[in-house]
Formats: structure tokens, C-alpha cells, sequence
């Protein structure tokens, strides 16, 4: 497996009425922050961008990109309403989330 790709896919729903996209990397992830509009870009963005992209350079773990992302697309709406997120502590699994 690609060090840069995800455990587990994010869903994102773009737009209403465009079909869920599934992001499976690093590189996916850091494409969609570049698209994305300078007006709404701001403090969770950033953190997910510096996230992804310290993962392409060792610097940042691609799980801890991973999360960066996942809380982007949940604060900015993006992410798909049937994402199911597992809830991890001290690296336990303790259930799942929407």
C-alpha cells in the first residue's frame, strides 16, 4: 500500500446533485484544498492543507493528514452524509460515528 493513501476513504459530496466522490489519497485530498475557494479558505483549511502536504513530505503522519481532511470536509459540508467515521482513542477502536 502507497504510504500517502488512506485506511479508509472520505466521502465527499461536492455539490448537491453531483455523485459522492471518494477520496483515496494524500494527493486526492490535496487536490480538492487547491481547488478551493480563497474567500472560504481559513483556519481548518490551513490545518488540513499543512496536514497533506507535511505528509508528502514525511513530516506529518498520513492518518493525522487523514484526520485533518476528514474534520476540512466535515466543518465545510463537504463530506458525503453516509461517511461513517471510526472514533479512535489511545489507537482503540470505540465505535462509529456519522
Amino acid at each position: 500500500m502507497d504510504r500517502l493513501q488512506f485506511e479508509v476513504p472520505v466521502r465527499i459530496a461536492p455539490a448537491h446533485g453531483l455523485p459522492v466522490e471518494e477520496i483515496y489519497s494524500v494527493e486526492q485530498a490535496l487536490d480538492i484544498l487547491h481547488d478551493w475557494p480563497k474567500k472560504r479558505q481559513g483556519k481548518v483549511y490551513e490545518a488540513a492543507f499543512n496536514a497533506c502536504f507535511g505528509a508528502t513530505v514525511d513530516v506529518v503522519r498520513t492518518e493525522d493528514a487523514w484526520r485533518a481532511f476528514m474534520a476540512f470536509c466535515r466543518v465545510s459540508g463537504l463530506l458525503a452524509r453516509d461517511m461513517m467515521v471510526t472514533a479512535k482513542r489511545a489507537g482503540e477502536a470505540r465505535g462509529l460515528r456519522v
